[in-house]
């Protein structure tokens, strides 16, 4: 209810965490940085996740699953990966009541596990590409957590990929962009900027990280989803080889891309208002929430006529009847707005009397009255225009907050004056001129757009006035 739920203009942490609480779709559980997922939330993962999958195996991929613990020199075959991952590890030394003869790690991630049996399974390019995904929850021992954005455990995929040849590998890893950058837009109703990660925000391990990156109401960015081109960095850590068609031995070309349940908390954070969730049609565990309403005197009236079109919308859509008689229908109203169901549909005495329904839609709150038996093709449409229109509003709102500002006191002053969103700059390229704008921002690269350097050609760095050599887009982020 909306009562119950902090404004995002008073306090937009606060705000988000209600709504996660008060919606029911996740908690804190008894180990600190954990969450516990509701059934509420896990409806709204569920439905990703089939989502995701569906477009993984469109694409030629196969799920699988690997171990949760991973010895602990495993980690340690890739330089840079176990240098990126080494602050976030849990190691297990103990199993059984005795001391293990070497620690176990606790997949962060599961490429080192997943390239050992790699090695195993791929001998010749005829066992090429290897096209696999798992779904799995990792364990990174965060410090500072936020429920689904940022939690010690959490829920994902992570897509492993082995190739013949770094073309076939480079294609792979921007397919599975495009696949993020489809799911977000066209299920989520999130846009997204795509683009390449710079080195000092790339994945441990990898040679090149794409990413989509999406803006919040508070004008933060997030990182939805990544895709990983990691060349033969692993294939060569495991001595993953195959025979060519040349008859000749090298090292497979590799590629890894994930998304976790962190895109809940997007999804929450991109639509939701002060009355609660607002949920995509195409996510939404209930599409349409049906609520009779009626006294006793007109029950008997009334609930009948509310099954029977119940019954008729089930079979088409995600629907669910509120026959509760224990609460009134305002609270009702309120309850569903709060669960952010897309359509809520509303049926009394004289709606029964007219031959109508009330039609009320959750992104706008807009009324309406239908003949009852117009209410599916009219519900039919309603979400249609609801889910284009959340994307709509989407995208107005991050156009609306990104910026181009022409000197660095206009930049600095839209970060540290509170505006923050995407600022799209003329970036040297430099690291330290990188590493100066995060001091004194606190902004980072998010992504450095497709195509980027020959629209930076011509154009000066706005921190140091030397040439650009991209164009970069900065933002606080989560």
């Amino acid at each position: 209810m909306a009562e119950r739920i902090t404004p995002r203009s008073e306090n937009y942490s606060d705000w988000y965490v209600d709504i996660v609480l008060k919606a029911q779709l996740a908690d804190y559980s008894p180990v600190k940085g954990s969450m516990v997922i509701r059934p509420r939330g896990y409806a709204l993962w569920e439905h990703i996740q089939r989502g995701l999958d569906d477009m993984f195996k469109a694409t030629g991929h196969t799920n699988a699953y690997f171990p949760l613990l991973i010895p602990e020199s495993f980690i340690h075959k890739e330089a840079e990966h176990v240098e990126g991952f080494a602050p976030e590890l849990a190691v297990v030394t103990h199993g059984g009541g005795e001391k293990l003869e070497e620690p176990l790690v606790i997949r962060p991630t599961s490429e080192t596990i997943i390239w050992s049996m790699y090695k195993k399974w791929i001998q010749s390019y005829r066992d090429l590409p290897l096209l696999i995904n798992q779904w799995a929850n990792v364990l990174r021992w965060e410090k500072r957590t936020r429920l689904f954005l940022r939690t010690t455990e959490f829920l994902w995929q992570e897509g492993h990929t082995a190739h013949e040849t770094e073309r076939e590998a480079r294609e792979e890893t921007l397919r599975m962009l495009e696949v993020y950058r489809t799911f977000a837009e066209d299920y989520m109703a999130m846009p997204v900027l795509t683009g390449v990660k710079t080195e000092s925000e790339k994945f441990a391990g990898a040679i090149n990280t794409y990413a989509i990156e999406s803006l919040m109401q508070d004008r933060r960015a997030l990182q939805a989803g990544t895709s990983h081109f990691l060349g033969q960095n692993f294939a060569k850590a495991f001595d993953v080889q195959f025979q060519t068609r040349e008859s000749t031995l090298e090292h497979v070309w590799a590629t890894s891309w994930g998304a976790s349940t962190r895109l809940v908390g997007a999804l929450i954070m991109t639509h939701s208002d002060d009355n609660g969730l607002i949920v995509p049609p195409r996510l939404a565990p209930t599409e349409v929430a049906l609520i009779p309403i009626f006294r006793s005197k007109n029950k008997a009236e009334v609930l009948p006529r509310a099954r029977a079109l119940y019954d008729e919308l089930r079979t088409e859509f995600r629907v669910e009847l509120d026959d509760d008689e224990n609460n009134s229908p305002g609270w009702k109203f309120a309850e569903w707005e709060l669960r952010g169901v897309p359509v809520r549909v509303e049926m009394g005495p004289r709606d029964i009397e007219n031959g109508q329904v009330t039609l009320a839609r959750r992104d706008t709150g807009e009324k309406e009255t239908v003949p009852t038996d117009q209410a599916a093709e009219r519900i039919r449409t309603l979400l249609q225009e609801i889910q284009k229109n959340l994307f709509e509003r989407a995208r107005a709102f991050r156009e609306e907050n990104t910026h181009y500002p022409a000197t660095y006191d206009e930049f600095t002053a839209l970060f540290n004056g509170g505006a923050n969103g995407f600022a799209v700059v003329p970036w040297d390229g430099d690291p330290a001129t990188e590493a100066q704008v995060k001091t004194d921002t606190k902004a980072t690269i998010r992504v450095l757009p497709f195509g980027n350097e020959d629209e930076a050609a011509g154009k000066q760095c706005i921190v140091s006035g030397k040439p650009a050599k991209h164009i970069a887009v900065f933002a606080k982020s989560y």
